[in-house]
């Protein structure tokens, strides 16, 4: 049996947690946000115990939710962290062109992540994950450091949401504005 740790079932609390505050947002008709499950195909399945023993993905995935947080269109992908260097070879190609393509659509795209040690949750605006990528042609390492995050996307609890996106959501929006 898998460990919490594990490959398989790493992220799942952090999941669980912004699930909670989908619950809470929606409660409070301030958006209706989704989890995307990832397809796949059962290959072996204990009768017995009526579980699944082994599959294996059935396609890529997007990201791990969609939705609508009051009137604009969200999607975001959770992501874990056990240290403070962040390995961009956690983002696939087809969750960032996704992100990017659902951008270019009017939508709102984001990365949650949880630096586990420090027990702290960051909203990345994809803009901020794209001049990651992009810094990588010039040479860079492939990874960012959790001291190059701007300190305004930061995340903390409030009113029962335990990763309170809207926040960043709010700070993102505005950045986007045009100057008057």
């Amino acid at each position: 049996m898998a460990t919490w740790n594990s490959r398989g079932l790493r992220g799942s609390t952090f999941e669980e947690l912004i699930n909670k505050t989908n619950e809470v947002y929606r409660d409070k008709k301030l958006g209706l946000v989704q989890k995307i499950p990832t397809p796949i195909v059962p290959v072996h399945f204990d009768t017995e115990q009526r579980v699944i023993t082994k599959a294996f993905f059935e396609k890529d995935s997007t990201v791990d939710y969609i939705g609508v947080i009051q009137g604009v269109p969200v999607c975001f992908d959770a992501k874990e962290c056990n240290k403070d260097t962040f390995s961009l070879q956690n983002i696939h190609e087809h969750q960032y062109k996704f992100m990017e393509e659902f951008e270019a659509q009017g939508g709102v795209s984001f990365l949650l992540i949880m630096f586990t040690e420090r027990n702290d949750f960051y909203y990345m605006p994809f803009v901020e994950l794209k001049r990651y990528v992009e810094r990588v042609k010039e040479g860079h390492p492939k990874n960012f450091k959790y001291l190059e995050l701007s300190d305004d996307y930061f995340l903390k609890s409030e009113g029962g949401a335990i990763v309170h996106y809207l926040k960043g959501l709010s700070i993102d929006l505005s950045s986007r504005e045009e100057p008057s």
